[in-house]
């Protein structure tokens, strides 16, 4: 079944007359309801790596315009838009507080903990995830199993361009409050990132736990522990101090119970 589906979106998207016909509009709509699911995904694991299913974002890019605005209202509240919201989350067995919100076309896989915050179209969350107090999930982001995003924590989105990576945060991974991770970076399993940790796609992270330093970009490696830290660099007016992400160690066997997450940084007497 992928196979024609992806060979009829790959047709729409290099003609997109093709959204006129309804064996064009089915296919999209069947791609987005299979993301709903969790029975297919934008990205998925691929050995100890990821692949990225371009053809499934094309889907969502083009099940856009193939939707009317509408005008949803609860209570006073009132919103315009054009996807639809996820419901059903008893028989799902996913606990969502008010205000919490999932598009449909998102997975929210049963365990899931939605506090009042936001999962965007694409996205794919898997059991036993905390998604807390105003935090996003963008669009296509993919988040493991036992993941706790904080806080305030800020999860980027990507839709174009189409071979861009989305944001990848393997399972048992730990985000602190008010985390940014966007540009399709990609954090190891059970690493965990200190309050206000930034990683983009051009973001230096650095380890400082040996005699040298050793650099990655858009990478986060398992278990490592960061703190948000600065490089100097040089600039015409001057040096000035610019972000990057510090990895001070790794995460120690004590702290592999999701209860003791928090004792991950001080653990290296790093205030979380």
């Amino acid at each position: 079944m992928s196979e024609n589906l992806k060979a009829i979106i790959e047709k729409a998207w290099d003609d997109r007359a093709q959204l006129e016909n309804k064996e064009t509009q089915d296919a999209v709509n069947e791609v987005v309801s299979l993301l709903d699911k969790g029975e297919l995904r934008v990205a998925e694991p691929d050995g100890d790596d990821w692949k990225v299913n371009e053809w499934v974002k094309k889907a969502v890019i083009l099940y856009f315009p193939l939707q009317k605005m509408e005008t949803i209202k609860v209570g006073p509240f009132e919103w315009h838009d054009k996807i639809a919201l996820k419901g059903g989350y008893a028989e799902k067995g996913v606990r969502v507080v008010p205000h919490a919100v999932a598009r449909y076309g998102s997975f929210v896989e049963k365990g899931v903990v939605m506090m009042p915050s936001y999962v965007n179209i694409g996205a794919y969350v898997e059991s036993g995830t905390m998604v807390d107090t105003w935090a996003t999930v963008g669009s296509c982001a993919q988040v493991g199993k036992g993941v706790h995003l904080s806080g305030g924590v800020g999860i980027g989105g990507v839709l174009e361009p189409i071979q861009a990576a989305p944001v990848i945060i393997e399972e048992n991974a730990f985000i602190g409050s008010r985390c940014i991770v966007v540009e399709g970076c990609r954090v190891g399993k059970e690493a965990v990132l200190g309050a206000n940790v930034v990683l983009t796609g051009s973001t230096k992270i650095i380890d400082v736990s040996g005699s040298e330093p050793k650099e990655y970009k858009g990478y986060v490696p398992p278990r490592s522990v960061v703190i948000p830290g600065s490089y100097t660099k040089k600039f015409p007016a001057g040096e000035y101090q610019v972000p990057a992400a510090l990895i001070i160690g790794q995460r120690k066997e004590s702290t592999d119970k999701k209860t003791s997450l928090n004792d991950a940084l001080r653990d290296f007497s790093v205030a979380v």
